[in-house]
């Protein structure tokens, strides 16, 4: 199995998420919380085993899903050891390496942003992991949590610079929409960290932003210092309805065993055309035949009250139809993943007109 790497993105707070895997071994480089699900679907579905997560730094703008994604996958929490973060299963130091397939991640520290900020360089030097330290054409801010201009400076110009040219890097955050740079951009371009500026140009930058305080930082702090660590029941708790599964585009599925054994407890949503709701492949038991096109105008046939398992030829309809629904006002909806082709080819039982 080939090296596998994905940029994932967290819109509510602009973060990046990186998976590189190698050799059925996955690791996931500043995971946020909300996007749990969807980090764990995109791992299930490649056939991964996430072995740890790495954080580049405590981050201010987000909690992280380290705790939560060790509690459903059993992956290792690692953050560097100047961060002070409790609850990792391991701290990291410059020059600690950590393993993946047969692949590694080297650390290097890089202060500036944080006292605990740190770069994870891929073995080869192909790819680097910049966190909040350098960003593409900028750098994080250095105004809190033991933030130093001087430090940064430095950290970019002995840490990073010092990667070959040719080296891909990707920073933890971009509010433009650019998704990666190089060490020989940054140091060609980068407008206050170009090799033509000094120190004390870049302390002066840095000491007169004037920047927001971030809005999450009393609450992303504490609970990044314990690496997402929550007591009890969380808003990510799954639906309790029935065994679904989420995937990686946000669609909840549900197995078609579960199906024909709770018939009686579900409406089952059919949005095929009529000539395909009675021709060869037949349908389930009961179901409602609301074509996909009529939905809109339909609602009032639908119990929100009872869960919905929409159903179509393959699932490509139903999976748009329990899009509309939610959007709708309907809570509890699942796509039955492989339609009713699947359903004829596991032998379940079918009904005909």
């Amino acid at each position: 199995m080939p090296t596998i790497f994905r940029q994932m993105f967290d819109a509510a707070s602009s973060t990046y998420t990186y998976l590189i895997a190698d050799g059925g071994e996955a690791i996931l480089i500043d995971p946020v919380f909300e996007q749990v699900r969807r980090d764990g679907a995109l791992i299930e579905e490649l056939g991964l085993s996430l072995i740890a997560t790495l954080e580049t730094h405590v981050h201010a703008d987000h909690v992280t899903g380290a705790w939560l994604l060790k509690q459903r996958l059993g992956s290792e929490i690692m953050v560097s050891h100047a961060s002070g973060a409790g609850r990792a299963d391991r701290t990291l130091g410059p020059g600690d390496r950590v393993g993946f397939g047969m692949r590694s991640f080297g650390v290097r520290a890089t202060p500036g942003h944080t006292k605990g900020c740190v770069t994870y360089v891929l073995d080869g030097a192909e790819m680097a992991f910049t966190g909040d330290c350098l960003l593409i054409r900028g750098c994080g801010r250095t105004d809190f949590q033991g933030g130093d201009a001087g430090e940064m400076y430095r950290s970019v110009r002995e840490q990073i610079f010092s990667l070959p040219g040719e080296c891909m890097l990707y920073p933890a955050h971009d509010y433009r929409g650019l998704t990666a740079t190089s060490v020989e951009e940054e140091r060609r371009y980068n407008p206050r960290l170009g090799w033509q500026l000094s120190e004390n140009d870049f302390a002066l930058t840095m000491k007169n932003l004037r920047l927001a305080h971030p809005k999450q930082i009393d609450v992303a702090v504490p609970a990044n210092m314990n690496c997402g660590y929550t007591e009890g029941p969380t808003i990510m708790a799954d639906p309790d309805w029935a065994p679904l599964t989420c995937n990686f585009a946000g669609m909840w599925e549900i197995e078609p065993e579960w199906v024909e054994a709770n018939l009686r407890g579900v409406q089952i949503l059919d949005v095929r055309e009529p000539d395909e709701f009675s021709g060869p492949l037949g349908h389930i038991a009961g179901a409602v035949l609301i074509p996909l096109g009529e939905l809109p105008e339909r609602l009032d046939e639908l119990d929100k009250e009872r869960p919905i398992v929409a159903v179509c030829k393959v699932g490509g309809r139903s999976a748009q139809a329990v899009h509309f629904l939610k959007s709708a006002g309907f809570a509890r909806l699942a796509n039955l993943p492989g339609g009713m082709m699947r359903w004829r080819q596991e032998g379940r039982e079918i009904a005909r007109d």
